[in-house]
C-alpha cells in the first residue's frame, strides 16, 4: 500500500493564507508547498508532481485562469481547486468550465477545504485508475490481436499444405511466387506494409484450388473447355475461403491475380486501370514461375524466354 502523503501546491499571494493552509493541511496529513505567484507555481510543477493545486484566481503576473490553462494542458493528472473572494464567484465558475475541479471562497471554512481536497483526491484516483485500465486494456487488445494473427497464419499455413498435398503442381509454387513478387515490390520501392501484403497474397493466391477437382488439377493432357471454366473459379473460391481471416486488400490481390491488361482475364474482366498493382505483380510472378517450371506436358522455358514471353504479352496491341 502506498503510504506517501498527498502533495498539495498552495498558490496565493497572501502569505498569511498560505501559512494558515500549510499548517492546517499539514496536521491533516498533507505534504504542502507554498508559492506566491503564477510563474513560481509553473516552475514548481516543472520540477515536481503535485496531486492537488489550491490556486488563487487573483495573482500578480500570470492570473489564476492563465495558470489553470497551463496546468490543464500540461499536467492533466493534477487536480486544481480555485481559491476566490466572494465577488469572484462567477469567475470561479468559469474556471470550473475550463477544467478546475472546485472552488473555495475566502475566508475559509477549513472543514470545507478538507472535504474539497478529499473529493479532489478521490477524483484524481479514479482518473488515474481509468487511465491505467485503458492502458492495460490496449496492451491486452494488442496481445489478443497478436494471438489471433498467429492463429490465422497457422490456419492459412495449414490450408496451403492441404492444397500442396492435393495438387502436385502447387507444391512449392506458392512460395516461389511470393518470393518473386516480394522482390519485384521491393525493387519498385513499395512500402514494407504493402510488400508484406503482397507476400501473403502470393502464398495464398492459389488456395482456391482446394475447391477444384483433383482430376482436373492433375490432368496431364489439354483441358476441355468446361474443365478450364471450372478451374477459373479458383480466385473466387480462395477469396471466399479467406474472407473471415484476411483483410480486404489481400483478398483483392487473390481475386484479381488472373486479370489481364486487355480485359480478357478472370473472374471480372478488369481493365489495366482497375487491376490492383499488387495483383499485377502477382500475375507476372505467377506466370514467370509457371513458365520456368517443368510440367508433365512440356519442358520449362529458360529465364530469358520466359521474360521475353511476359514482355510480349505486356506490349500494347
Amino acid at each position: 500500500m502506498n503510504s506517501q502523503k498527498p502533495k498539495i501546491l498552495i498558490v496565493d499571494d497572501e502569505a498569511t493564507i498560505c501559512e494558515l493552509l500549510h499548517e492546517e493541511l499539514g496536521e491533516l496529513g498533507y505534504q504542502c508547498t507554498e508559492v506566491f505567484n503564477g510563474n513560481d507555481a509553473l516552475a514548481r510543477l516543472e520540477k515536481e508532481n503535485y496531486d492537488v493545486i489550491l490556486l488563487d484566481i487573483r495573482l500578480p503576473g500570470l492570473s489564476g485562469l492563465e495558470v489553470l490553462a497551463r496546468v490543464h494542458s500540461n499536467y492533466s493528472d493534477t487536480v486544481t481547486i480555485m481559491v476566490t473572494a466572494v465577488n469572484d464567484i462567477y469567475t470561479a465558475i468559469e474556471a470550473m468550465k475550463q477544467g478546475a475541479y472546485d472552488y473555495l471562497t475566502k475566508p475559509f471554512n477549513l472543514d470545507e477545504v478538507n472535504l474539497s481536497i478529499s473529493r479532489a483526491l478521490e477524483k484524481r484516483k479514479l482518473v488515474l485508475e481509468n487511465k491505467e485500465y485503458q492502458h492495460n486494456l490496449e496492451d491486452k487488445v494488442a496481445a489478443l490481436d497478436k494471438v489471433i494473427r498467429n492463429l490465422s497464419f497457422n490456419v492459412i499455413t495449414s490450408l496451403v499444405y492441404a492444397l500442396e498435398a492435393k495438387d502436385k503442381y502447387t507444391c512449392g509454387h506458392s512460395q516461389k511466387v511470393a518470393d518473386i513478387a516480394v522482390a519485384i515490390a521491393k525493387e519498385m520501392g513499395l512500402r514494407q506494409e504493402r510488400v508484406e501484403k503482397i507476400r501473403l497474397a502470393g502464398l495464398l493466391h492459389d488456395l482456391g484450388k482446394i475447391g477444384i477437382k483433383e482430376s482436373i488439377l492433375n490432368k496431364t493432357s489439354r483441358l476441355l473447355d468446361e474443365e478450364y471454366q471450372h478451374i477459373k473459379k479458383h480466385p473466387e473460391i480462395g477469396e471466399h475461403i479467406l474472407a473471415p481471416i484476411t483483410d480486404g486488400e489481400i483478398l483483392a490481390l487473390i481475386r484479381n491475380h488472373h486479370e489481364r491488361y486487355d480485359g480478357t482475364g478472370y473472374p471480372d474482366q478488369l481493365k489495366i486501370t482497375q487491376i490492383p498493382l499488387g495483383a499485377r505483380i502477382l500475375s507476372v510472378s505467377d506466370a514467370y514461375d509457371a513458365m520456368t517450371s517443368e510440367r508433365p506436358y512440356r519442358k520449362p522455358l529458360s529465364k530469358k524466354d520466359a521474360l521475353a514471353e511476359i514482355e510480349r504479352f505486356l506490349e500494347p496491341n
